[in-house]
């Protein structure tokens, strides 16, 4: 189970930080990911991270201003949102890829086989 918390409204130009926690004895061994969906948009990919921690991606969109972690001690990811702008506005939800142990990290949705419930960012301008 991943839930999501830390979205929330932002002037544009501010930061926020989301987390994800996980549960379950295995969340070291999965590549995790966090994905968006604006209104009346199709859902994307943020960004990922290797489940060692040591490799992550980012869509072009966030790189730059994005940076995801993880802590596996703490069964957690987080999505550190600097320079937010009225784009980035959208429900971001957390994910775990199906396979364990996966050297590549994977952009494609269906790659993801759970998902956390979604925060909701709003950046106003």
């Amino acid at each position: 189970q991943l839930q999501a918390s830390g979205g929330g409204l932002v002037q544009a130009g501010g930061s926020l930080r989301l987390s994800c926690a996980a549960s379950g004895r295995t969340f070291s061994t999965y590549n995790m990911a966090w994905f968006r969906q604006a209104p009346g948009k199709e859902r994307e990919f943020v960004a990922g991270i290797s489940w060692t921690g040591g490799r992550s991606r980012y869509a072009d969109s966030v790189k730059g201003r994005f940076t995801m972690s993880r802590d596996n001690a703490k069964n957690t990811v987080y999505l550190q949102m600097n320079s937010l702008q009225p784009e980035d506005t959208a429900v971001y939800y957390c994910a775990r890829e199906r396979l364990t142990q996966r050297l590549t990290i994977p952009l494609s949705g269906p790659e993801y086989g759970y998902w956390g419930q979604g925060t909701l960012v709003t950046v106003s301008s």
